[in-house]
C-alpha cells in the first residue's frame, strides 16, 4: 500500500495548525476580542477544501491483489558430467573378397573350338566347346547344366547336363553339338550356367554375364552353268566319277597313360607322335597335340575330308572327362595331313582311351 499521499494530507494540516497559531499570536489588541469559534470553524473548512483538492488530484489506487510470494526451490546441481574419450575406431582391416558359391571363370582358352566369328558353311554341324573354371566355393554336381540364355540357339538343346562334377579351382570342357543357320550372316548365343536349385549363373564378379558363341555364315555363290550339248551318233556319253579321298592310314589305337600316336602311321610312342595321352596337375586326362598338330572336337557325326581340312583347330589339349562319348575329332599331322578320330571309349579308372583314327591325303 502507497502511505505517500496520507503522509502529505497529515503535514499539510500540521502546518496550517501552525500558520494559524502564528497568526492568533501577530495580531493587534482590539478591543473587541475575537471569537474563537469562528476561527476555528474558518480554519477547519479550509483544511476541509484543501484536502479535497488534494483527494481529487491523488490517482485513484486500484485494490492491490496480493500475489502469491515466490518460495524459490533451489534445484540441486548436477553433477558434472565427466569429460568422455572419444576413442576414434580402428579401421577395419580391407577385406577379401569372398567368393559366392557359384561363379565361372574363363578357361585358358574360353572357346576351346568354334572361336569368335568362326566362318561356317549353312546348316552345317558343328560342336561348340567352352573351357570354364569353377571359381566359386560350391562344387558344380551333375544336377547343374549348361542353357541357352539369349541370342540364336543354332539347333541347340535348350538345356544339357554336365558330363561330371567339377570341384572349386577345376576346369571343365563343355561341349554342345550345333547346326549353322542357313541363311549368311552373323550369329550369336549366350548362354549360362544352372545349379540345382534353377539358378542361372555366369561370368564375372557378380556371374551375371553370360558365355557365347558366335559364328558368321557364309554366303553362298550361285553359280550359273550353260552346258551345250553337240549329239553325235558315234560318241556315247561319259560320266566322269568323283576322286575318291586317298587314305593314307587308318585303325584302331589304344592308349595308356603317357603313351603317345603317330597319326601318320598309326604307330604308338614313335619318335613323330601327334596325339599323348597325358594328365594335367588337376587329375583330368588329356589328348594333347604334339609337335605341331593340332586337334577340334567336330561332333557326333563323323566328318569328311573337306570339314577336316577348313574346322577350326588349336593345339590345346583336350579334356577326356569332359567330352562326349562317340565324339569325332578333326586333327592336322605335323605333317599337314587331314583326319579324324573318334572317342571309341574311356576308362578314368585304368587310365585308358580307345580311339579309331582315319588319316586322308592331300588332294
Amino acid at each position: 500500500m502507497n502511505h505517500y499521499p496520507m503522509l502529505r494530507i497529515i503535514a499539510l494540516m500540521l502546518s496550517i495548525g501552525a500558520l494559524i497559531a502564528l497568526a492568533g499570536c501577530n495580531l493587534p489588541q482590539a478591543e473587541t476580542p475575537l471569537t474563537t469559534e469562528i476561527s476555528v470553524t474558518q480554519a477547519y473548512q479550509t483544511v476541509q477544501a484543501r484536502l479535497t483538492e488534494i483527494a481529487a488530484l491523488s490517482p485513484t489506487q486500484p485494490p492491490v491483489t496480493a500475489t502469491p510470494s515466490l518460495v524459490a526451490t533451489l534445484t540441486p546441481s548436477m553433477p558434472p558430467t565427466p569429460a568422455t574419450a572419444l576413442i576414434s575406431p580402428t579401421p577395419p582391416k580391407a577385406s577379401t573378397a569372398v567368393p559366392s558359391c557359384d561363379l565361372i571363370a574363363p578357361g585358358n582358352p574360353i572357346d576351346v573350338t568354334i572361336p569368335d566369328d568362326t566362318i561356317l558353311q549353312p546348316n552345317q554341324a558343328f560342336t561348340k566347346i567352352w573351357r570354364l573354371q569353377n571359381a566359386g566355393t560350391c562344387t558344380w554336381t551333375r544336377d547343374y547344366s549348361v542353357v541357352f540364355f539369349s541370342g540364336e540357339q543354332m539347333g541347340a538343346p535348350v538345356s544339357q547336363p554336365l558330363a561330371g562334377e567339377v570341384a572349386p579351382g577345376q576346369t571343365v570342357d563343355i561341349a554342345v553339338d550345333m547346326v549353322a543357320p542357313s541363311a549368311p550372316g552373323k550369329y550369336q548365343g549366350n548362354w549360362k550356367l544352372r545349379n540345382a536349385s534353377n539358378v542361372l549363373f555366369g561370368l564375372g564378379p557378380n556371374g551375371s554375364a553370360p558365355f557365347w558363341v558366335r559364328i558368321v555364315v557364309a554366303v553362298t555363290p550361285t553359280r550359273t552353268t550353260t552346258t551345250t550339248i553337240t549329239p553325235t551318233a558315234t560318241t556315247p556319253p561319259v560320266n566322269t566319277p568323283t576322286a575318291t579321298p586317298v587314305t593314307v592310314v587308318s585303325g584302331t589305337v589304344n592308349l595308356s597313360l603317357n603313351d603317345g600316336v603317330d597319326l601318320d602311321t598309326a604307330q604308338i610312342n614313335s619318335s613323330g607322335i601327334d596325339l599323348a595321352h597325358q594328365l594335367d596337375p588337376g587329375g583330368q586326362h588329356l589328348l594333347a597335340p604334339q609337335n605341331n598338330a593340332i586337334i577340334g572336337v567336330y561332333g557326333t557325326t563323323q566328318p569328311s575330308r573337306e570339314i577336316c581340312m577348313t574346322a577350326p583347330m588349336t593345339s590345346t589339349p583336350i579334356i577326356l572327362e569332359n567330352t562326349p562319348a562317340v565324339s569325332y575329332l578333326c586333327y592336322r599331322t605335323d605333317q599337314g595331313l587331314p583326319g579324324f578320330a573318334r572317342l571309341v571309349s574311356f576308362s578314368p579308372d585304368s587310365n585308358a582311351v580307345t580311339l579309331d583314327i582315319l588319316t586322308w591325303a592331300l588332294p
